[in-house]
């Protein structure tokens, strides 16, 4: 009965018809890296249920313009159809055997790349650490994603501090208030990509709306956003805020990731700082940065190697050490990996890269696995054939 039910799961066709449909998926996520940023695609369509393929991808638009999009199963679909597939042929048609075992590895490996890539989708974090050379941190940064930092300074042991996220912050005309807020917070118009300009820089038709703050003399405007070609590759959101009291207004704020450090909000005798950045996640250890260097090629100014001597304190789990992370000799901490990403302008810092995946050991699993599972098969199958031959 339970044979009978999983056969059409396990039919070869059906893995045929789920290969094709994956390579188009592949193909049509690689098209969509002309408009979108890497991340984007990889969220809409291989870590999703399903996405929208928009036709225009696959025809210049100097050629023509073609409307309307088609549905279509998204990654995650595709995966778990594959997954189902593969164990239901073993239940029908498989049989544990001597004989078959390479074959029965070797698709044990696949499946544990399978669940690796699901593992990875919905657990990994990934963010980057910036330290100038002699400072410390204690939190990394999500380029992909930002968020409206108000901080109240006056505690005397630690700051107070609220945060927007972003997807509060992307719809022009919303008021946010929250009971931890001193003021509302009115969103004129949100940037998921920006360009800030100065006093002479901005264009007649376009008014720069702050009055407030260090930017009220600056003005941004929208520039597309960062696709998987261009040599940009991290959008730099901006924003500009009203704040209000009891309908009394504040004045009318441009925050943006450009700026470099918060802008000060006086209200009712104190001083809050507001700040567009990239979302944090605090850490509860800090490193500090001894050194950095970065060597080149003699001759040339092409990196060789780079660097970071660095000191991690952790008073929770009394660690205190030094360590040196640099090209392909990661550190590994708490869960945590930090890679030698890049570095700061005239080498005054370094950046980190800082990743979180608890599957990333099933890869090298799955690769063992597949490896052992060929050998094993071909091994068994070879012998045969040399002894005929010998004979």
């Amino acid at each position: 009965m339970i044979r009978r039910l999983l056969k059409p799961l396990a039919s070869l066709r059906l893995t045929v018809v789920l290969f094709a449909l994956s390579m188009f998926l592949i193909f049509a996520g690689t098209l969509a890296q002309v408009r979108d940023g890497v991340w984007t695609v990889v969220d809409q369509y291989f870590r999703s249920p399903f996405v929208l393929i928009d036709l225009q991808l696959f025809v210049p638009e100097k050629i023509a313009k073609i409307p309307g999009a088609i549905l279509f199963p998204g990654g995650f679909t595709l995966g778990i159809a594959l997954l189902i597939n593969l164990i239901a042929a073993h239940a029908v048609r498989f049989k544990l055997r001597w004989k078959r075992m390479g074959i029965i590895i070797t698709h044990l490996g696949v499946i544990f790349l399978l669940v690796g890539e699901f593992v990875t989708g919905l657990a990994a974090q990934e963010g980057k650490m910036t330290i100038i050379e002699g400072q410390s941190a204690n939190y990394t940064e999500d380029i992909r994603t930002a968020e409206l930092a108000i901080v109240d300074p006056s505690g005397s042991d630690d700051d107070l501090v609220v945060v927007v996220p972003q997807h509060l912050l992307t719809h022009p005309g919303s008021t946010i208030q929250d009971g931890l807020l001193p003021f509302k917070i009115h969103i004129n118009e949100w940037m998921p990509n920006s360009q800030i300009l100065g006093p002479n820089q901005t264009p007649p038709e376009r008014k720069n709306l702050a009055n407030a703050g260090l930017a009220s003399s600056l003005a941004a405007i929208p520039i597309p956003k960062a696709t998987g070609v261009d040599g940009q590759s991290v959008d730099v959101p901006a924003a500009y805020i009203s704040l209000t009291h009891q309908d009394k207004p504040l004045g009318t704020y441009l925050v943006s990731v450009h700026l470099q450090q918060p802008q000060t909000v006086i209200f009712d005798g104190q001083a809050y700082q507001i700040e567009l950045r990239f979302k944090r996640t605090y850490k509860p250890y800090t490193i500090h940065l001894i050194d950095f260097k970065h060597d080149l090629f003699t001759g040339t100014n092409k990196a060789r190697n780079y660097s970071s001597q660095i000191r991690l304190v952790d008073e929770a789990k009394n660690v205190d050490r030094e360590v040196l992370i640099y090209m392909n000799h990661p550190l590994r901490y708490a869960g945590e990996t930090f890679y030698q990403q890049s570095f700061l302008r005239g080498d005054t810092g370094t950046i980190l890269q800082v990743v979180k995946n608890p599957g990333w050991l099933i890869p090298y699993i799955s690769c063992i696995m597949i490896t052992i599972g060929m050998l094993w098969h071909f091994g068994l199958r070879l012998a045969p054939t040399l002894r005929r031959k010998s004979s």
